[in-house]
């Protein structure tokens, strides 16, 4: 799975990097996290990440993560989860 996530990311950020301008700088984290998503909310899904800028204007990233992350009783690092 890593493999293919690396993958993923290695021509992901080779096609950004051709449009030029903002994205020739782009990079990916060092680690990923992967979520599914059930068909029955793709639209609020959609909605989200259209909105994550606004949204992330009130609550950051870090702390919905966290939450996120406590609801689903995933344990974590800190120091190992943001680079």
């Amino acid at each position: 799975m890593a493999a293919l996530i690396g993958e993923v990311k290695r021509a992901s950020s080779v096609w950004i990097k051709t449009k030029g301008g903002v994205f020739t700088k782009f990079h990916w984290q060092s680690g990923y996290g992967a979520f599914a998503v059930g068909k029955s909310e793709i639209i609020d899904t959609r909605a989200y990440i259209e909105n994550q800028e606004e949204h992330h204007k009130v609550r950051s990233f870090q702390d919905e993560f966290r939450d996120y992350l406590r609801e689903n009783e995933i344990e974590w690092d800190e120091r190992y989860v943001w680079d």
